[in-house]
């Protein structure tokens, strides 16, 4: 069965359909949006090894043209280079304004596709075909779109929304282990920020879903998306409420950059860490009780998932250069660094208020646990 959760937002509004054997039925898909029936998909190598074939057979079937760019894996494609590479492709396939490029992939390939979508003629459509749960219940909607810099993770960008977007669960089941659990610190995070419910149901069927179970990973993937779409409706372009879906991303863009956005710390891997994180300093200031963010690290950790910065290998900076690394964080406002943190178990919100030597107290005490 495939369900549809829309994403409001007037005439820019879209479709997010979940369900299994959405990429071999993505012609069916599709073909409803085009112009003239021919698409240009990017990808990466290893998604490419995967999916690329029975995504073009199924656009095929449907009379619909495809042509291919498979990039390098891994979050280093997320830069001006393979971006470039990527402009200069898409320009080369004559894109036209009415023209759709696809994003198969997980949240790289989204984000740069979408980017290069949006700066294409200065706005070419485009369709995310998400490949990983991360992917599937974050970075797909919304319309974030961007690359990395050497001075931070997505600081080059655009709000570009996607025109549909095909979340094919049984995709999940391709994911290594590690990947999976990785997008699973997304799913948590909603539950985190926002549905006390949605959490208590992970923390009874989260080692179901990761073992497999279908309709446990589609509900998961649904209410995810949900939530998502009801805070992006209120607030496209981040102006309020949509920073709550930050809950653990300051501590966590922070971390990607100290472990040079290498597979030492995956994105997922470091949200989790992250809200972990955010809890202890909301206990520290005495927004909820020290039982939240026991309980927060007691579910992480028995999905066997990284919990706080002793889980991370190899060498970090100092609490100090960890601090200033999340200066450079997007939601930096006035010059002052705001954070998502939380009165209890789906009870975020969004302050400046909070003293910095709070938060080196606990960057401190989660580096000296690694000695």
């Amino acid at each position: 069965m495939t369900e549809t959760v829309r994403v409001e937002l007037g005439d820019r509004s879209y479709d997010v359909r979940i369900g299994e054997d959405l990429i071999t039925r993505a012609g069916q898909e599709i073909a409803p949006l085009l112009h003239a029936p021919r698409v240009s998909v990017v990808t990466d190598s290893h998604v490419a090894d995967l999916h690329l074939a029975p995504f073009c057979d199924g656009l095929a079937t449907s009379g619909i043209e495809s042509e291919a760019l498979v990039l390098p894996a891994g979050e280093a494609t997320k830069g001006w280079e393979q971006f470039s590479r990527c402009v200069e492709w898409l320009l080369e396939q004559k894109v036209e304004r009415r023209g759709i490029v696809v994003a198969l992939g997980g949240g790289v390939i989204g984000d740069l596709a979408g980017f290069a979508a949006a700066v294409l003629r200065r706005g070419v459509r485009f369709v995310q075909v998400p490949t990983s749960l991360l992917a599937q219940v974050d970075s797909s909607v919304g319309g974030k779109t961007g690359i990395n810099s050497v001075q931070g993770k997505n600081l080059i960008g655009a709000f570009h929304q996607p025109s549909l977007v095909l979340a094919d669960i049984g995709a999940l089941s391709t994911l290594t282990g590690r990947d999976f659990l990785a997008g699973y610190g997304e799913v948590v995070k909603y539950g985190l920020l926002g549905d006390a419910e949605f959490f208590e149901w992970l923390e009874v069927n989260g080692p179901g879903l990761a073992a497999g179970d279908m309709a446990l990973r589609s509900h998961a993937v649904k209410r995810s998306v949900e939530m998502k779409a009801e805070i992006v409706a209120r607030d496209e372009t981040e102006q309020g409420d949509r920073a709550l879906l930050n809950l653990g991303h300051t501590f966590c863009h922070a971390l990607e950059s100290a472990t040079g956005y290498s597979d030492r710390l995956l994105h997922g891997e470091g949200v989790a860490i992250g809200c972990a994180l955010a809890f202890e300093t909301s206990a520290r200031l005495g927004l909820c009780s020290q039982e939240e963010p026991s309980r927060v690290r007691a579910h992480l950790k028995e999905m066997g998932m990284k919990t706080d910065l002793a889980d991370i290998p190899g060498d970090l900076p100092g609490a100090a250069t960890l601090l200033n690394l999340m200066g450079q964080d997007k939601k930096v406002l006035d010059g002052k660094l705001r954070f998502i943190l939380a009165r209890g178990i789906g009870k975020a919100f969004v302050t400046s208020d909070v003293p910095h030597e709070v938060v080196m107290d606990v960057l401190s005490e989660g580096l000296a646990a690694r000695r």
